[in-house]
């Protein structure tokens, strides 16, 4: 029963997360969505490993790292169907063109993309585009992105432990309050992440990635006064792009 609980919660997590097929899930329990949260850096992985792997088989047919990397964003997007990256632009359009909470929120649901929304999809892709490509050994690029995208969703655990939803409906409310072990849980899963793919090492693009989510964590106490599942893919996006960019320091060509 324990374990059919996980698989679970796994499968929850990937459903929410990505467009990968997942098993289906027992009789919808209430909870669900909130006890899935452990899993989201293990997702996370997944979907790093999927776009160095795509990384790894650029390399090997002779295309330029850059390439590479366009190659391995285009899988991890359609791996998520633009989740995090819609988020992102959603959060920053609401943060940057709203000048009360209330008219943040509002443009936050708008499915319109604005200014800084498109600005900031520019600027993560760019960034995560160069950080890997400035990285020449495609093996490493997998283990590196694996990393990376795995502490990026934990940076996102950050937003769900420190703050309450900022609205009462929505997908972002469905996870308010998580358990206090499932958030320590997705920790020590993102922790792993990083050892196990890089070692010692690895705890430095860990600390870049909680970093980055603790930027976005302060930006929504700020401006919106608590988190929405945008807020949550904005700290996805920054986590994943800071440990990145710490990678392309650390074993980045010069």
């Amino acid at each position: 029963m324990w374990i059919r609980d996980r698989a679970d919660e796994v499968a929850a997590a990937l459903m929410l997360l990505t467009r990968l097929p997942a098993w289906p899930v027992r009789a919808h329990a209430e909870d669900l969505v909130g006890r899935a949260v452990w899993a989201y850096p293990a997702v996370g992985a997944l979907v790093g490993a999927i776009g160095g792997g795509v990384c790894l088989l650029a390399g090997w047919a002779g295309l330029p790292p850059f390439a590479g990397a366009l190659l391995g964003l285009a899988a991890t997007v359609l791996a998520t169907g633009c989740f995090h990256e819609d988020g992102l632009a959603d959060f920053c359009d609401g943060v940057g063109g709203g000048r009360t909470r209330e008219r943040k929120l509002e443009i936050m649901r708008d499915s319109r993309i604005g200014s800084y929304g498109a600005a900031a999809l520019v600027l993560s892709l760019g960034l995560r585009a160069s950080a890997l490509a400035a990285i020449a050994d495609p093996v490493m690029v997998l283990c590196v992105w694996t990393a990376s995208a795995a502490g990026g969703r934990g940076a996102a655990l950050l937003l769900l432990g420190a703050l309450r939803p900022a609205r009462t409906d929505g997908l972002a409310s469905a996870a308010a309050t998580p358990p206090a072990l499932a958030l320590a849980a997705g920790g020590l899963v993102s922790v792993a992440a990083a050892l196990l793919a890089l070692g010692a090492p690895g705890l430095a693009l860990w600390a870049a990635a909680m970093g980055g989510g603790a930027v976005i964590l302060a930006l929504s106490r700020r401006h919106l006064g608590g988190y929405t599942g945008d807020a949550l893919g904005a700290a996805a996006q920054a986590g994943e792009t800071a440990a990145l960019l710490t990678a392309a320091v650390l074993w980045g060509v010069p």
